[in-house]
């Protein structure tokens, strides 16, 4: 039904099957406690798309970036002290979160109301714009998502299971001419290559990723805040939880909320690109809402 393998530092590499859903669901149903079973094992299970700056596997093989360090300063007070990185594609993390392959998901994911129809989230821990990585030598270079719907010539790339596929969408832009890529890295590689013209992801993980290749022939547009009929489009991430685990996303966003309150997560989360510009107190609940 699944795979699962160890991969040095300990990292846990999860490959999910179609058949793999729901299966450790039932488990936690009818009054079950993880946060007293994570606290008695003294570790989590993180699951993670390895996208920086949110979370991903430094050159030491830890387990680093924005969502993992919140998770574990908020963890460590709920009384766990261990982190398993367990590496997955973007668009399987809620599929093996729900199937019980790991115990949080902590990438940063942005919160939607079809996302939360399927799990729990945590308050955001940030929230932050748009903007699109594009070739710079390129004559007569795109520069907004108006550009990809208007003119048939350009394809425009986004991660695999991520909100800017439907930002892509709502803005008109065809679905065959949107390439998707499984990561990051390989969005950028793909956008070098010319299997796009640009690649639509958070303007602080592009950032991010321009500061790792410096001589790449990239950059980066304006940020901005889409806006699909009429609705502002948050870039707002938090923590998932599979949906019978309240008890344990109540207790976390208690400790997030003091984090928050203390200004400490602004320190967790400064050295990854973040200001107190992305600092918000949207909530899940009014993320979670369908817009009028």
């Amino acid at each position: 039904m699944s795979r699962r393998r160890f991969l040095g530092a300990g990292l846990l590499a999860v490959t999910l099957s179609p058949a793999c859903s729901t299966v450790d669901l039932k488990a936690e149903q009818d009054g079950g406690n993880l946060l007293e079973r994570l606290r008695a094992v003294g570790e989590v299970r993180m699951g993670f798309a390895n996208e920086a700056p949110y979370g991903y596997v430094n050159r030491a093989g830890v387990l680093t970036g924005e969502a993992p360090e919140v998770g574990k300063a908020v963890f460590r007070r709920l009384g766990v002290d261990r982190f398993v990185p367990a590496l997955s594609d973007f668009g399987s993390l809620i599929p093996g979160l729900r199937a019980g392959l790991f115990d949080v998901i902590a990438a940063g994911m942005f919160i939607t109301p079809p996302r939360c129809e399927q799990i729990l989230f945590s308050d955001p821990d940030y929230n932050a714009p748009e903007a699109l990585l594009i070739r710079s030598g390129d004559a007569d270079k795109p520069t907004t998502l108006e550009d990809f719907a208007r003119r048939d010539d350009l394809r425009l790339g986004v991660l695999l299971g991520s909100v800017e596929v439907d930002v892509a969408a709502g803005y008109g832009v065809p679905a065959e001419r949107v390439v998707t890529f499984a990561t990051q890295a390989g969005g950028i590689d793909g956008l070098l290559a010319g299997r796009a013209d640009g690649f639509l992801l958070t303007a602080i993980s592009l950032r991010d990723a321009l500061s790792r290749r410096p001589d790449a022939p990239l950059e980066l547009t304006k940020p901005f805040v889409p806006v699909i009929d009429g609705v502002e489009q948050y870039g707002a991430g938090g923590f998932g939880f599979r949906p019978d685990q309240t008890k344990l996303r109540d207790a976390f966003n208690a400790e997030l909320h003091d984090l928050k309150n203390s200004g400490e997560l602004l320190e967790i989360v400064r050295p990854f690109g973040f200001s107190e510009s992305e600092m918000t107190d949207l909530t899940a609940e009014r993320l979670c809402r369908p817009a009028a």
